[in-house]
């Protein structure tokens, strides 16, 4: 056989130039994954109960929501997790081959039934539902130089900033930034002070739920006899540690009013301290970003 290409040297060299022009055809069309495409495709779906224990959130959101999901079409296993800082994550694995599109659509489908299952807080919150590769294809850290910015501050410069563009990137699946330091409103209470005037956390709670919200108030003089028609502007949700100190709690008789501040220290801080991500000693905070299934892993680094 290799005598007939030593005889034949016009056919060896239209042989290997075909052998050259497909190997470069294949090097730019195909797709190249860091791992074969031997991973099943992945749906996420997450959620968080504000306050609950690891034990509260596996049972009012993880055994509803596992309940509903088990036996979605074409699914093999799940796995799941449940924090003490009120995070829950289910992972749903699937044939290799399995369209994850349809994937998402078919479990979120599911999680719509356990939607009246689940607590009030985490339906308010919402329930997330995510494809992507199991594996993470990049992990990189923010930092500032001299410990200029807190993770708190560099975790919500990430979020508004670069996670919407690097999910707009064509390949990307999911992106993660690890850590729960978003800016909240910490409200620290005074138990001492509570008991004085006999109050209860689902108190405070209840005067948040009242004072915090997003109202449409409407307008007057629309079918009045007048020249203007006004429309009415309600300030709509706090924004400041000031305002937020300011609700008031309940009165305490001969005109005072007792207000949150008066019974705990109102700050903006961070959602949770449970965790901490440094880079060479400097505070930073992480992102990982995984892809879809069969995009170009190099593509979606480069860009």
């Amino acid at each position: 056989m290799f005598k007939k290409f030593i005889q034949r040297p016009v056919l060896s060299t239209v042989i290997s130039v075909i052998i050259v022009i497909l190997g470069v055809l294949g090097l730019v069309e195909l797709p190249i994954s860091q791992y074969p495409d031997i991973a099943p495709p992945t749906v996420n779906v997450s959620a968080s109960y504000t306050g609950a224990n690891a034990d509260v959130v596996l049972k009012s959101i993880v055994i509803p929501l596992e309940e509903q999901i088990n036996g979605v079409e074409n699914m093999t296993y799940m796995t799941s997790t449940a924090t003490n800082d009120g995070n829950a994550s289910i992972k749903i694995f699937f044939k290799v081959g399995t369209n994850p599109d349809l994937a998402a659509v078919n479990v979120q489908n599911r999680v719509s039934r356990a939607t009246s299952l689940l607590p009030v807080e985490v339906t308010q919150a919402g329930v997330t539902v995510t494809k992507s590769q199991s594996s993470n294809l990049l992990i990189f850290s923010l930092y500032s130089d001299g410990n200029a910015y807190s993770q708190t501050f560099l975790q919500n410069y990430a979020k508004i900033n670069l996670v919407p563009q690097i999910q707009r990137v064509v390949g990307v699946g999911d992106v993660t930034v690890f850590g729960a330091n978003d800016y909240s409103m910490r409200i620290w209470l005074r138990p001492d002070v509570m008991q004085q005037y006999k109050l209860i956390p689902s108190d405070i709670s209840a005067a948040l739920a009242e004072q915090n919200i997003e109202a449409a108030p409407g307008k007057f003089g629309e079918n009045g006899n007048q020249a203007f028609q006004y429309v009415i502007k309600y300030k709509g949700r706090l924004t400041s540690a000031k305002e937020f100190g300011d609700i008031i709690i309940k009165s305490v008789g001969n005109g005072q009013l007792l207000r949150l501040k008066d019974v705990a220290k109102v700050e903006l801080g961070s959602l949770s301290y449970a965790s901490t991500t440094k880079t060479n000693g400097i505070e930073s905070t992480a992102m990982a970003i995984s892809q879809t299934p069969g995009s170009n892993a190099r593509d979606v680094i480069i860009n």
